[in-house]
């Protein structure tokens, strides 16, 4: 995990290594162990690194780096299987001078050029430089873990892992009005429809799963990899069990390889307490835990924690994350994410992740992806239960709504339901409207900031035709939801020099449990079922099948009561008026304290807008 930034330009001018290494000056957080710079004989590449060391501690792996004195590569991430992809390339005559997966890149670039891309389970941005054919190549893994971004004009490229370093090298910062108003007005933080959106103009973001090339001013993007929504096989319950069994442990096997300390985060529920137990299968030593704990709130998961850290016997770190640290934190918070954020979860990972480097600890392994891939949300009810009034399985529908409601889940079902199954079409097309009339009738914005809509009243308003739960499930993890996500989870861990590893969001496991029939992923009034059936067994029944779900979902209704935070939310609103975006009446309304999930938070969103423009 590092910070890699550069620019590429026909004209000497722009190749300048004080200005590379301003770029690079603002990504320090992110490389915390060291920096490098290259710029090629003819002065029309130069590349930046920030190094965070995890494998491989030695010179010999330090970045950028050159290989058959053709390649020259900056990396940010890990290639979890570089052991495995290593060999393979011995065999075919290859060979390495270190012990890093970055070598193993630029091996695997070279014998199988864009096709490498397809061997790599891990997380990554990278950026190759072939001094031969003066080309670039760029790529990004296959869900967003790391970020990409980049200007480019006037035949020329600069990159970044972060926004920050383009603003370094002179792009301007400039919000982008559409985006702004669509999260203010419905929260949404990605564009529905086009990947590359960011919240500033001219300023792009490399879609997860795609990767660029670079040849004499000409840039292209491409996709090298998806999901396929409509795949589907049959499987007996306990075949799929053995699979996925044996791919979790797989993937978090993988997951333990470095060279310096790992852990992992710990929130209660069933994602993070399965990666815990596929940890210590390993038996590592030491193993320490880490969580955010909110005492007397009703959605705290202290008990779960406990229960699960006994368990297994291992170390727990608490963190208590309140209202005055969160006012004290919000602008760091934000300075690092740089864009805004949905909620104040942010701010309790943000925590967690402070406190696993204050402990020593560079690498931890998280849940996330788990909810995505596995239909963990109760969102996802609806659409099942749709599915298989589509399908005309209407028992099999009525005995599944029982069990949900037995089982806790709030079920808003009535004749609306019924007829979206049957017209899922006319569905997607209410659900842009109702989206297009929340945005061009939020009563707080002015005119003047909603004639920025003017023309583009319909960008980022996209919305799925859903036959099944996979296509809703496909629309969260590849177009928009999870990526959101994967963001706060690299700039909170980068804020502080760690790296966040996610086990379930190895592509293997993401196909199989695609391929699965919907009854695998909610069955007997069950989210997660077959997650749930895998870990039967292996982690306490409490565990295994609660039935509360909480989303790492903080106090911030209390948070928003608090007087302190109030006027800080009143000052941000003051910013947003005094710069045209908010209407002068919006000062003498009164502030709505709203749970973090709640889809009216807008004055959380003005809070979180206000500072990701301020900083």
């Amino acid at each position: 995990m590092c910070g890699i930034a550069g620019i590429i330009s026909p004209h000497e001018a722009d190749i300048q290594l004080p200005l590379l290494k301003k770029m690079s000056d603002s990504l320090a957080h992110r490389g915390p162990d060291g920096e490098g710079f290259w710029i090629n004989p003819k002065k029309t590449a130069s590349l930046a690194h920030r190094r965070l060391s995890i494998l491989d501690l030695s010179l010999q792996a330090a970045q950028p780096m050159h290989f058959m004195d053709r390649y020259s590569i900056v990396f940010n991430g890990e290639i979890y299987n570089y052991i495995e992809i290593k060999k393979e390339l011995q065999k075919a005559g290859y060979i390495f001078k270190s012990n890093s997966d970055t070598e193993v890149i630029l091996a695997a670039f070279d014998c199988y050029k864009a096709y490498c891309l397809n061997y790599f389970d891990g997380m990554f941005s990278f950026v190759i430089w072939d001094e031969y054919e003066q080309s670039l190549f760029a790529a990004r893994d296959r869900f967003g873990e790391k970020p990409f971004y980049y200007f480019s004009e006037n035949n020329r490229l600069i990159f970044a892992s972060e926004m920050k370093a383009l603003w370094a090298a002179g792009v301007e910062k400039t919000p982008d009005n559409k985006m702004l108003l669509n999260y203010m007005a419905m929260g949404h933080v990605q564009h529905s429809s086009d990947k590359s959106q960011t919240f500033y103009q001219h300023i792009y973001s490399l879609p997860p799963s795609h990767y660029l090339t670079f040849v004499g001013g000409h840039l292209q993007v491409k996709p090298y990899w998806s999901i396929d929504p409509q795949k589907t096989q049959q499987a007996d319950e306990l075949a799929a069990i053995e699979k996925i069994d044996g791919l979790l442990s797989l993937s978090v096997n993988r997951r333990l390889r470095s060279d310096v300390p790992v852990g992992t985060s710990l929130s209660g529920g069933l994602d993070s307490s399965s990666i815990l137990h596929y940890i210590m299968q390993s038996a590592p030593k030491n193993m320490t835990t880490f969580s955010a704990v909110f005492p007397g709130f009703e959605k705290d998961e202290s008990i779960y924690i406990d229960q699960t850290a006994q368990y297994y016997g291992v170390r727990n770190i608490k963190v208590k994350p309140d209202v005055h640290a969160l006012i004290q934190d919000f602008e760091k918070m934000m300075y690092h994410q740089e864009e805004p954020v949905s909620s104040a979860s942010a701010y309790a990972q943000f925590r967690v992740f402070e406190a696993a480097r204050q402990q020593g600890v560079k690498v931890l392994l998280d849940g996330q992806g788990a909810d995505e891939i596995f239909a963990g949300y109760q969102r996802y009810v609806h659409w099942y239960l749709q599915e298989l009034v589509n399908r005309n399985k209407l028992m099999t529908c009525a005995r599944e709504k029982k069990k949900l409601v037995q089982n806790g889940i709030y079920l808003r079902w009535n004749l609306k339901n019924y007829l979206a199954a049957y017209f899922p079409s006319h569905v997607a097309i209410a659900l842009e409207k109702r989206s297009y009339n929340q945005l061009m009738h939020q009563p707080d914005i002015t005119r003047d900031f909603m004639m920025c809509a003017k023309g583009k009243e319909w960008e980022g308003l996209h919305k799925p035709i859903v036959t099944k739960l996979n296509d809703i499930l496909y629309f969260d993890v590849m177009e928009m939801g999870l990526e959101e996500l994967l963001r706060y989870a690299d700039r909170n861990a980068m804020a502080h020099g760690c790296e966040a590893r996610l086990p379930f969001l190895q592509h293997e496991l993401v196909e199989y449990v695609f391929s699965l029939p919907s009854q695998f992923k909610i069955h007997d009034g069950f989210t997660k079922y077959i997650l749930r059936k895998t870990m039967n067994g292996k982690l306490p029944d409490s565990i295994v099948w609660r039935k509360d779900k909480v989303g790492f979902e903080p106090p911030q209704k209390s948070w928003m009561q608090d007087a302190t935070m109030q006027a800080y939310m009143q000052e941000s609103k003051r910013k947003l008026v005094d710069m045209g975006i908010l209407k002068p009446e919006v000062l003498h309304k009164k502030i709505k304290a709203l749970d973090a999930y709640d889809k009216n938070n807008h004055d959380w969103r003005y809070l979180s807008v206000a500072a990701a423009l301020r900083g």
